[in-house]
C-alpha cells in the first residue's frame, strides 16, 4: 500500500515530496518537523534511522510500497556499476515518471493517473503499466482519443516554462516527448541519499 502524502509528512521529510505548489508554501511556512516542540523539536538520529529515513523518501518521491522499492534495489545490485546510481537511474526510468518529467503532468501520482487510465502511448501503442521502464529511442506520446479532451487543451501554455531534463526532448506542438538517452550524472541526483539506502539494505 502507497503511503499519502499530507502536508505533515512532507513537513516531517523537509522537502516537497511531490512538487505541489500547496506543499513548497507548507514546508516555506513551517518548515519544521510537526509535534508539539516545534523546530527544536527534532532529537539526533541514529544510522540505523538516518538510513530507513532516506528509503522512507526515496518511497514516498516516487510513490512506490515496499515490495515494489525493494524489487528495483535486488535489479539495481544485479547491474553492473554504482548500485545506488543504478537504483535511481531504474526509479527515473519508470514510465510514470518519465511523463512527469516531461511536463505532461504537474506531479507524479497524476502522471501515474495518466498512465493508468491509458491516456499514454509508448511508440504508438497503449501502455497503461506506471512501472514500465522507458529505454532510449522511445516516444512517449498523448492517445489519439484522448488528445482532444479538456485536460490537453491548455497543454502547450502551461508547460512552456517546465524545464526537461537533457534525457527527453518534447515537441509542445506535437505533444510528443521522445527519451534520447539514460539518466546521468548531475540528473541522478535525488531528495535523498542513495548511498543510504544500500547501506541499509546491506544491514
Amino acid at each position: 500500500m502507497r503511503m499519502k502524502i499530507t502536508a505533515k509528512r512532507v513537513r516531517r521529510e523537509g522537502i516537497n515530496l511531490d512538487g505541489r505548489d500547496k506543499m513548497a508554501r507548507i514546508l516555506e511556512k513551517r518548515g519544521y518537523p510537526p509535534g508539539v516542540h516545534g523546530p527544536k523539536g527534532q532529537g539526533r538520529m541514529t544510522e540505523y534511522g538516518k538510513q530507513l529515513r532516506e528509503k522512507q523518501r526515496a518511497k514516498l518521491v516516487f510513490g512506490l510500497n515496499e515490495k515494489q522499492f525493494r524489487n528495483y534495489f535486488e535489479k539495481a545490485t544485479s547491474m553492473k556499476g554504482d548500485t545506488g546510481e543504478n537504483l535511481v537511474r531504474l526509479l527515473e526510468s519508470r514510465l510514470d515518471n518519465a511523463v512527469f518529467r516531461a511536463g505532461l503532468s504537474k506531479t507524479r501520482a497524476g502522471a501515474r493517473q495518466l498512465v493508468s487510465h491509458a491516456h499514454i502511448d509508448v511508440n504508438g501503442k497503449k501502455v497503461n503499466i506506471p512501472s514500465y521502464l522507458v529505454k532510449p529511442g522511445e516516444q512517449i506520446t498523448i492517445r489519439k482519443t484522448k488528445a482532444e479532451k479538456k485536460l490537453w487543451k491548455n497543454f502547450g501554455e502551461s508547460t512552456k516554462q517546465i524545464e526537461t531534463p537533457s534525457w527527453i526532448t518534447i515537441d509542445l506542438k506535437e505533444m510528443v516527448a521522445k527519451i534520447v538517452s539514460r539518466p546521468s550524472g548531475e540528473e541522478l541526483k535525488q531528495p535523498f541519499d542513495p548511498k543510504l539506502i544500500v547501506e541499509f539494505y546491506s544491514r
